[in-house]
């Protein structure tokens, strides 16, 4: 009885991750479907609205000053342009920000340097502490290690006015360390997926997409009417995303302009910031899959959003279905000729999603040839299992409720 149940375990999980599978399917049929995307820039309007824009920073000394400078060359009238540091920092980073800070001033720009009192709801309470001094009906957001050209705000803001009906509009990352070693070109693979594919397909399919944290900007308007920045998962741009598309509104997503970051350079860090991740996709999941539910939200919409949140379950599912397959094996003292034909059918599957999510973002944005692509590619399923190993109690635990405190990715300044 014992073994039946190992098999069915076993039988389960290679199930979850055909559905998980299915997703990216979908997104692979209607990106082939899909005519390539024209991102003409709409001519702003000749009166300019005001615009605030928030940095917040933690601890993160190697590179305030620079966001602080990208912040302060934005092309924005300077009487409609208002900058907010948001510095939480209990370290030196706070007497770098003042200096930068004080720069902007003599240079013209309306820029603060908003220290609170206590760091209560992380970035996000960071983010509403700040808008609640300013009334600017425009917020962009960067995270200290983001860097915009000094066009980015003008570009992204002509998208976001001619499309009245959006709550943010979100910019495409590039990777300033992307090929550092083999972690950063790895991670900058399955980013460019991210943002080419799954970003791109389901903005244009009208389904809703993630808010990434940084690059873009928020209608004041739909923030107030979602409810404003919310702390109580770890990932509060996602959290917001939804709660404006549960009111009505949509986004927008261009790959360019972009903004240029840092990717983890540390498998510790990397494996850090995804435990984050997985862990706020699992609570908002808990939060607000009911609502997307009963929502009249279209079948679509539904089924993306609800394996969108679920896929970080893979990691759980993986390291449970590995350790079942290999109790299976032990029990019946060979590998059962069933499981070795599910086992090359969930190969084949690996092979189609990791080759059609990846290959066309690389040549779409021109990474390098076919040998350097598939010396990269080969490095991902095992930083999947790394995932799997590393976080799996980490995002059962978030399941369950478990609440965490926010650990920041450390920042070089890359």
């Amino acid at each position: 009885m014992l073994l039946f149940l190992i098999d069915l375990v076993v039988v389960l999980c290679l199930a979850a991750q055909l559905g998980i599978a299915a997703y990216f399917f979908y997104l692979l049929y209607w990106l082939a479907g899909l005519p390539r995307a024209v991102e003409a820039s709409p001519p702003l309007p000749d009166e300019l609205p005001r615009v605030l824009v928030q940095i917040p920073v933690y601890n993160e000394p190697m590179v305030v000053e620079r966001a602080v400078r990208a912040a302060g060359a934005l092309d924005w009238p300077r009487d409609r342009l208002r900058i907010q540091l948001l510095d939480d920092s209990t370290d030196l980073t706070s007497d770098i920000a003042q200096h930068a800070i004080a720069r902007l001033h003599r240079e013209g720009v309306d820029a603060e340097h908003i220290r609170r009192r206590d760091r209560s709801g992380f970035k996000a309470g960071a983010l509403a502490a700040g808008m609640a001094l300013c009334d600017a009906p425009y917020v962009a957001v960067f995270d200290a290690d983001f860097v915009p050209s000094t066009d980015w705000l003008r570009r992204a803001m002509a998208a976001l006015l001619a499309a009245p009906r959006a709550a943010f509009v979100q910019t495409r990352i590039e990777w300033g360390n992307g090929d550092r070693n083999w972690l950063t070109r790895a991670q900058r693979l399955m980013q460019d997926a991210h943002f080419a594919v799954e970003q791109d397909v389901r903005a244009r399919r009208g389904v809703p997409f993630q808010f990434n944290g940084t690059g873009g900007i928020w209608r004041r308007a739909a923030v107030e009417e979602a409810g404003g920045w919310s702390h109580d998962t770890l990932s509060e741009d996602l959290d917001l995303v939804l709660r404006t598309h549960l009111k009505g509104w949509t986004g927008v997503f261009l790959m360019e302009p972009h903004v240029t970051g840092e990717l983890p350079q540390q498998l510790a860090d990397f494996g850090a910031q995804q435990s984050r991740w997985s862990k706020g996709f699992v609570q908002v999941a808990r939060k607000l899959l009911p609502q997307v539910w009963s929502s009249d939200w279209s079948a679509e919409a539904k089924f993306a959003t609800t394996v969108a949140l679920g896929q970080q379950l893979v990691f759980p599912v993986l390291a449970i279905g590995i350790a079942a397959l290999v109790l299976s094996i032990v029990g019946h003292d060979r590998l059962l000729p069933f499981f070795g034909s599910l086992l090359w059918m969930w190969l084949a599957l690996v092979l189609v999603v990791l080759i059609g999510m990846t290959w066309g973002a690389y040549r779409r944005l021109k990474r390098g040839g076919l040998l350097d692509y598939l010396a990269t590619a080969a490095t991902v399923p095992a930083l999947i299992v790394y995932l799997a190993v590393a976080n799996a109690g980490a995002i059962v635990a978030a399941g369950l409720g478990r609440k965490t405190e926010f650990k920041r990715t450390p920042k070089t300044g890359a």
